[in-house]
């Protein structure tokens, strides 16, 4: 992320509007860079000095002026609903004959009998309609999850992301899928895709597999944006069993500094 972007999502960020993978990559960029921190400080007090300005409080007369024009407002809208009715009425007189009513009888006589027998009829054909239509959206979920399958083992980045997107659309989840999808949290070659990847996983994550996958994933991660992602949804879903694998993580030499604390404060967090 360059300084530019950074500056456009201060806002957002002193206003917690940002998802985590954008507020990770903002706050990655402030850890590194003076100028930003600079300008996320001016943007604050300017925040805070707006939060101050006291409102206007309205005068006595705009609370008068308001109930009067809206009584006035009932008042025309009750004439124009009774004068509706009125003319209603007069227009079902003038058409309602004795001939006309045999007619509607007559009509409504046939429709109540045309539903009647098309209810008889759906009503034993329905366990027939059923089993075909069970049958093929189990075929539809199928080929669904064999398309993502394929996308996720597709050497474009873009595909593999349209791959996890497809997890949106997918109600119920089997172990493949959710082994493709850790896998690609794990080995992806694009920072990108690991972070959406992590974010459709946090979006299961009541499943057992899922989390205890999550927990293993923490000590296989090279990258600090997905590190600190990590970390952050650890503490989202109070998993007690990430603290050992992040400790671990904590050992690691190289680790970056902004993710130590990270880390550090998620660990106190669980604990």
């Amino acid at each position: 992320m360059n300084c530019e972007s950074a500056k456009e999502q201060l806002i957002d960020l002193l206003g917690n509007e940002l998802s985590d993978t954008d507020r990770i990559a903002v706050e990655a960029h402030l850890a590194q860079c003076t100028d930003c921190q600079a300008e996320l400080q001016a943007t604050r007090q300017l925040w805070l000095a707006m939060g101050n300005v006291p409102m206007p409080e309205p005068g006595e007369k705009v609370r008068t002026r308001f109930y009067a024009m809206l009584e006035t407002y009932q008042h025309t809208e009750a004439q124009k609903r009774r004068r509706s009715w009125k003319s209603i009425l007069r227009r079902v007189r003038r058409f309602l004959t004795p001939q006309l009513a045999v007619r509607v009888a007559y009509s409504l006589t046939l429709v109540l009998v045309g539903l009647a027998g098309g209810y008889w009829l759906s009503a034993k054909k329905a366990p027939v309609y059923e089993q075909q239509i069970s049958e093929l959206d189990a075929q539809v979920k199928e080929m669904r999850q064999t398309v993502l399958l394929s996308l996720l083992e597709n050497s474009s980045a873009t595909e593999r992301l349209r791959a996890v997107e497809y997890t949106k659309d997918i109600q119920q989840v089997d172990q493949k899928i959710i082994d493709a999808l850790l896998s690609t949290l794990n080995n992806d070659s694009n920072v990108n895709v690991r972070l959406v990847t992590l974010e459709a996983l946090a979006s299961m994550a009541a499943d057992p597999r899922v989390r205890e996958g999550l927990v293993q994933s923490i000590v296989k991660q090279d990258s600090p944006l997905v590190q600190s992602a990590l970390a952050d949804v650890m503490v989202k879903l109070q998993e007690k069993r990430s603290v050992k694998p992040l400790r671990q993580l904590l050992r690691q030499d190289d680790l970056n500094d902004f993710v130590k604390v990270k880390i550090e404060q998620s660990i106190k967090e669980l604990t």
